[in-house]
């Protein structure tokens, strides 16, 4: 079965894809990962692309219900989700003074705690509407692929 993720295109694409959902990971694994298993770039990029948006409009609209959810069943996680809501107000003042383009440069930049799932969840705390979050986070995550991208070829010929 796990041989299927690595010997075929379509394994490959899916591998890509699944990794690039990942948070922490995303986009800026993902995108290399492809690449690496040498992945056409076109289908490479799509792929992680499209794996690193799929979860950015669930968490911007479902992220606030879940943390409430985990916190009456599973109090002892209470710390942790403060720590994640902390985490994003501060990073939420960022957005909040350079609006749509601080948005994007928090996903844009691929370092860690930056990123789609980072950027979908200030834009929860801050109660951002969909129409105008996901096209910013989408901005973020293209430009984020191609840093990555420039990234990894210059790894690739380096070596």
């Amino acid at each position: 079965m796990l041989v299927f993720l690595t010997e075929t295109t379509l394994g490959r694409v899916i591998a890509t894809f699944l990794i690039s959902m990942v948070p922490v990971i995303e986009l800026r694994g993902g995108l290399p990962y492809g690449i690496a298993l040498d992945l056409p770039y076109p289908l490479a990029l799509t792929a992680a692309v499209v794996g690193n948006m799929v979860p950015v409009p669930f968490i911007i609209v479902y992220i606030r219900r879940v943390f409430a959810w985990l916190r009456k069943h599973f109090a002892k996680l209470d710390g942790l989700i403060t720590t994640l809501e902390q985490k994003a107000h501060v990073k939420g003042r960022v957005v909040q003074k350079y609006s749509a383009i601080g948005l994007c440069l928090l996903v844009a930049i691929p370092l860690p705690g930056t990123g789609a799932w980072t950027g979908a969840l200030v834009a929860a705390m801050l109660d951002m509407r969909l129409k105008k979050a996901v096209p910013t986070i989408l901005l973020g995550v293209l430009i984020a692929a191609g840093i990555m991208t420039a990234v990894t070829f210059g790894v690739i010929r380096a070596f």
